[in-house]
């Protein structure tokens, strides 16, 4: 499964199980590389097996935009989307 830069992902395994993290670049077919902006920053972002991970249906665009156009994207703009997007959920 291929999944895009910007998307909402839970980790299923590890120490971060159950945490909300955006997939920030796709390193090969097995890993990509996600940031929650809070224990794994945009800086050093955790690379994780694709099998570890399970995608939310949910691809925040501003931040896709900036990552495609080699834009800087701030920690605290991750950890903004990703309140946002869980908060929505959870009223649901």
């Amino acid at each position: 499964m291929k999944f895009t830069p910007g998307e909402l992902v839970i980790s299923k395994a590890g120490r971060d199980a159950g945490r909300v993290f955006v997939v920030v670049k796709n390193v090969d077919e097995n890993y990509v590389l996600i940031s929650d902006g809070d224990l794994r920053k945009i800086e050093k972002p955790k690379k994780k097996k694709i099998k570890h991970i399970e995608s939310c249906g949910i691809i925040i665009d501003s931040i896709k935009e900036r990552l495609e156009n080699n834009i800087r994207v701030t920690n605290a703009d991750i950890r903004k989307q990703i309140k946002a997007y869980t908060l929505n959920d959870k009223e649901v």
